[in-house]
């Protein structure tokens, strides 16, 4: 999804780029020929045609059917004046939701809504209100198919990606080209003929009226071939007039208010191609029916409909037409009259919808007789969609069951979302099974999503497109936090123009509650009179990897990311202990429960079954003691980022990585991970351990806001007995400190769990990290140093450092970076180094004994969490043979020296975070040589020197060397808790929050207060169009002052709950919040 309407396929169906500032008119001279229009005829026919043709703005809110959520520019032009209707193409009027604007030639603009779009071929309607324009004079733009001939000249008046009225000369080339194919899984046209003409169309164009000298539309563009000058128009039929007469008959039907106007569409799901009588004949025509044909049809002639000969295209299993036409089949009559046009058929179709009509065909030379009934086109065009935790679900429809070969209205994912997509669910899956129930419809899909409770894990079979004929399984997670709204169903309705929203399951079906942070060795479970079964397909692993495929959003750096948000207050948090439906616990499924046999909910215990793995590690013969030592304490995390709320500058929605277990008692565990795995506390983490064979959830319970690490905290009761008592803490060795030359133990899991090492030596101990800032600004290690290893297994190798008895040195952690290749923009690196565990030492025993900081709970026990008190300025080392060359006196030079005759540096100041206490204070390029009297050569000489002032007034004195001058200063530090990011609100589909420490280290911030920071925005939302010029110092007034579109789009804040350790949804504004 990009910021226009993407070109459809190799035919290149192009549609809209951004637009510009001014409208203009560019005229291309065509050649001059004899007889030919002359240049002022042609002058007068577009003086009358510009006014009429409108640039369209469209933002597409949803992904639905064929087409992606997106927003971008079309073409469209009035066919009727009085009731305000503007013709276009259907890939413009979308099937799916759609805001829209029309801007005239003199820069009015009104909003328009859709009206019809067509099943099958590319055309649709707006509507508008006539009364809304004010300043300029037009007139309706004529429909004259009959005037379309080769040779004709013809003008595309259109424009030029939304800058410019562009109007293009050309000549129609043909009339009867079979119908561009765009995309295999996407929209395409089929029976009908389209013209090409020679004329070299641009993005913007779709929607453009073709026109003849006389000022009279013969022709709507559509698309464009991107390898040649080649257009390829709609050609106007009785279907386009027919379908306007329909929408200008119920508009005057009911008092010219606007209605839904009932278009009758017939089919018979099968696709027809025009072939020639050469090739009808080697498929067995038989003279005399061709004889027959031509005597009936006008000497222009030259061939006949045949079923398509392409097997995954000419009919769809379950339509009409299925097992009784074959591919070559040849059509003669179509009830009792011959037929070889594609107009002819779907007139007679669309009289004769839920009829019967006679078909009479030669298949191989014998003819033959078929009555099929004629299906309601519209009754398998969806106009309903599930919009589930990011995912757009609806029924299949025509459209793409023709392109996939699959029954029409099956249970089809146009977007995966976060829960399907990190399960591994791709686009365009057709669901076949959930929770073990078969899936046909989507009234099985929302029976069985009333029984399931957060943080559920069940089955789920799929069937892709690619690979149609095999069943995949995987294993879904539900949403244990509110990241997105309860289950919506969006339904269209052409009256007003817009989608209605409403709850997908009733009050009474509740999402019951999860057990991650309740206190105690239990989990929800609904009692039933009779013995509930228990299916053991949810304790089935799939296998499958995780599928980069989720919803789409855009971020600072031009990154696309994934899913529209769906934004509505959820109204099930006041009702999670009651369950009127059976529900999914700790993976098993209690099935087959009536409503009449929910009793009640009672805590059971939860029981994990285990195998006892006590010989397991006996196998394990060539592995060194280190290895041996330190296998049962480390961890696979798997990190999922849910694309509605990618704080921080988060790039990317899922992460993995080796951490190790730091504490582990009965009733709390602790995991340490790099925070290139971790990045944000608003994740859902899974952890896997090498001890255990067992996958359980984690919550981050500390973000250090300087070093690369974080803390996740797990429940060791669901680890069960055996597991318990497998699984246990590494020893740390936070003193003395790794040197040059040491020998270590490099330890950590393959994806496959395995526990890898190797031996190696320490190069540098005390490495400098310099990362510099990426394009979106997101955590990078600052004021630290790291260790270098000899040799490793790569950059993508996570794991510990240990010494030969397993005792832990130092995390082998992964660091996020940008580079630079030749010309190119910035590409993400990653690279991975020793952080020292006294970093993470100090902090553990901080949270077990106790911090300074508020409260939060952990496994149902509040325990306060450590406070970081740090000095907000970057540094970065200088040698001391350097600062010499600088200035810096020979006495500092000779105490630095002396103490620390291995470094032989000073610290310089590189910039100070926006809105922090030294900002004012320390400037760039100060060289900092004493901290309260103390010589200060390394980081962690300042972090020492700031974790003393925890009990005072957080004042530091320090010496430092400025422009030739040494002097002392107070300089502030600040204060920072380990939560990052708790808060963040999604207006007109974009995340804001306040900025984050990596915007901060930027160095600027509004003088009217630190501001707010849009983090990420999502396509098709209308976040670009607000601008209202009122200050916004801060997150609270930007909520309050700020323009909201609020149908599509209602404004909500998700906040972290420390009382109960879950992030909570909150509407802020929306339409209708007592129905939501």
């Amino acid at each position: 999804m990009g910021d226009h309407l993407e070109r459809l396929g190799s035919d290149g169906m192009e549609a809209c780029s951004k637009g510009g500032t001014e409208l203009l008119m560019e005229i291309e001279a065509p050649p001059f020929r004899e007889g030919a229009a002359t240049a002022e005829d042609w002058r007068k026919a577009l003086a009358k045609v510009v006014p009429a043709v409108v640039v369209l703005r469209t933002a597409a809110t949803r992904a639905f059917d064929t087409e992606a959520a997106g927003a971008g520019y079309a073409t469209g032009f009035i066919v009727d004046r009085t009731r305000g209707i503007i013709l276009t193409n259907r890939h413009v009027v979308k099937p799916g939701p759609v805001v829209a604007e029309a801007m005239f030639v003199n820069r009015e603009e009104i909003p328009v809504y859709p009206v019809y779009r067509d099943p099958v071929h590319d055309f649709g309607f707006f509507r508008y209100d006539p009364e809304a324009i004010k300043f300029l004079s037009y007139e309706e733009i004529p429909l004259a198919p009959e005037a379309a001939c080769v040779g004709l000249e013809i003008r595309v008046v259109g424009n030029d990606s939304g800058e410019k009225v562009s109007i293009l000369a050309g000549t129609l080339a043909r009339l009867d080209r079979d119908a561009p194919h765009y995309k295999k899984d996407g929209y395409n046209d089929f029976n009908t003929f389209y013209m090409q003409a020679a004329s070299g169309t641009k993005g913007g164009s779709s929607g453009s009226p073709v026109i003849d000298c006389q000022g009279r539309a013969v022709a709507l563009n559509a698309g464009r071939k991107s390898s040649s000058a080649s257009a390829f128009s709609f050609p106007w039929n009785e279907l386009v007039v027919r379908a306007l007469n329909f929408i200008q008959k119920s508009w005057d039907s009911f008092s010219s208010i606007w209605a839904t106007a009932n278009i009758p569409r017939g089919t018979l799901q099968v696709t027809f191609l025009h072939e020639g009588f050469d090739e009808t004949r080697r498929l067995g025509l038989k003279c005399e029916t061709e004889q027959l044909v031509r005597n009936a049809c006008p000497s222009v002639e030259t061939g006949m409909l045949v079923v398509d000969s392409c097997l995954h295209l000419f009919q769809v299993p379950g339509g009409p037409a299925h097992k009784n036409l074959e591919p070559g089949d040849v059509l003669v009559r179509v009830n009792k009259d011959v037929v070889t046009q594609f107009l002819r058929l779907e007139t007679i179709l669309d009289d004769s919808v839920h009829g019967e009509v006679e078909l009479e065909i030669e298949r191989g030379g014998t003819p033959m007789k078929i009555k099929l009934m004629v299906q309601d086109l519209h009754s398998i065009t969806p106009d309903y969609f599930l919009e589930m935790s990011g995912a757009v679900i609806h029924p299949l429809s025509y459209q793409q069951a023709r392109n996939f070969r699959f029954t029409c209205g099956l249970v089809y994912v146009t977007e995966p979302g976060y829960m399907l997509s990190r399960a591994g669910v791709p686009r365009h899956a057709i669901i076949k099974k959930f929770a073990g129930e078969s899936i046909s419809k989507m009234e099985d899909l929302l029976s069985v999503l009333a029984k399931l409770s957060k943080g559920a894990r069940v089955p789920l079979e799929y069937v892709s497109y690619t690979d149609r004929h095999r069943n995949k399984s995987v294993l879904v997670t539900i949403d244990r936090h509110e990241w997105y709204a309860p289950p919506l169903i969006y339904t269209r309705n052409d009256r007003t123009g817009s989608w209605s929203v409403q709850p997908a399951l009733a009050s009474e079906a509740v999402l019951l509650k999860s057990s991650v942070h309740g206190s105690g060795n239990t989990i929800p479970c609904v009692v039933t009179s009779g013995k509930p079964d228990l299916s053991q397909n949810a304790l089935q692993s799939s296998g499958e990897g995780w599928v980069d495929g989720f919803a789409r959003m855009q971020g600072n750096d031009d990154g696309s990311f994934g899913d529209m948000d769906v934004s509505e207050e959820p109204t099930t948090s006041r009702k999670r202990h009651r369950a009127e439906e059976a529900s999914v616990a700790e993976g098993g499924i209690i099935a087959n429960v009536g409503l009449d046999e929910v009793k009640e909910i009672m805590m059971v215990p939860s029981t994990v079954e285990t195998v006892d793995l006590s010989d397991g590690r006996d196998i394990v013969t060539n592995a060194s003691v280190a290895e041996q030592a330190i296998e049962p304490t480390l961890v696979m995390f798997e990190v999922h980022v849910p694309a509605s709320c990618m704080l921080d500058g988060v790039h990317s929605q899922y992460f993995f990585g080796t951490g190790v277990i730091i504490y582990h008692s009965t009733s709390m565990g602790l995991a340490a991970v790099d925070k290139n795995t971790v990045a944000v506390s608003v994740s859902d983490v899974m952890l896997s351990f090498a001890a255990f064979p067992i996958e359980i959830p984690g919550e981050v319970v500390f973000l250090h806001p300087v070093h690369n690490y974080a803390i996740v905290a797990y429940n060791p009761s669901a680890l069960g007995p055996v597991g318990t008592s497998s699984v246990r803490a590494a020893e740390l060795l936070p003193e003395p400190d790794l040197r040059r030359g040491d020998t270590v133990f490099l330890v950590g899991l393959s994806r496959s769990l395995q526990a890898t090492s190797r031996k190696s030596t320490v190069t540098n101990p005390c490495a400098a990290l310099n990362i510099g800032s990426a394009d979106c600004p997101r955590y990078r290690a600052t004021n630290m140093e790291v260790i270098e290893l000899d040799t490793d297994f790569g950059s993508t190798f996570s794991g510990v450092l240990t010494d030969e008895k397993g005792r832990v040195q130092a995390l082998w952690g992964s660091f996020s970076t940008q580079l630079k290749y030749g010309c190119n923009s910035l590409e993400d690196h990653q690279f991975v180094r020793g952080i020292p565990i006294y970093a993470i030492s100090q902090v553990l025993e901080k949270i077990i004994g106790g911090g300074n900081g508020p409260p939060l709970l952990i496994n149902g026990i509040k325990r306060p969490m450590p406070l970081v008190r740090i000095l907000e300025a970057e540094l970065y080392p200088t040698l001391l043979s350097k600062a010499r060359s600088f200035g810096l006196s020979d006495t500092w030079v000779q105490a630095l020296a002396k103490k620390d005759p291995i470094r032989r540096q000073v610290l310089r100041v590189k910039g100070c975070l926006a809105g922090s206490r030294a900002e004012r204070l320390l400037e760039q390029n100060d060289m900092i040589l004493a901290i309260n009297k103390v010589p200060v050569t390394c980081f962690r000489d300042v972090e020492n020197a700031c974790q003393e002032l925890d009990n005072s007034d957080g004042t530091l004195n320090v010496t430092i060397f400025r422009q030739g001058q040494e002097m002392e200063l107070n300089v502030g530090t600040d204060v920072r808790d380990g939560n990052g990011t708790t808060r963040m609100v999604n207006w007109c589909g974009c995340i804001i929050q306040d900025p984050h420490p990596a915007v901060r280290a930027l160095g600027f911030l509004p003088e009217e207060g630190h501001g707010v920071y849009v983090s990420r925005w999502c396509h098709g939302s209308p976040v670009h169009r607000y601008v209202n010029g009122k200050l916004t110092p801060d997150l609270e007034t930007f909520v309050n002052v700020t323009k909201q579109d609020l149908h599509y789009w209602p404004t909500w804040e998700l906040r972290f709950d420390p009382e109960t350790a879950t992030w909570r949804r909150g509407m802020i504004k929306a339409l209708d919040c007592s129905s939501l």
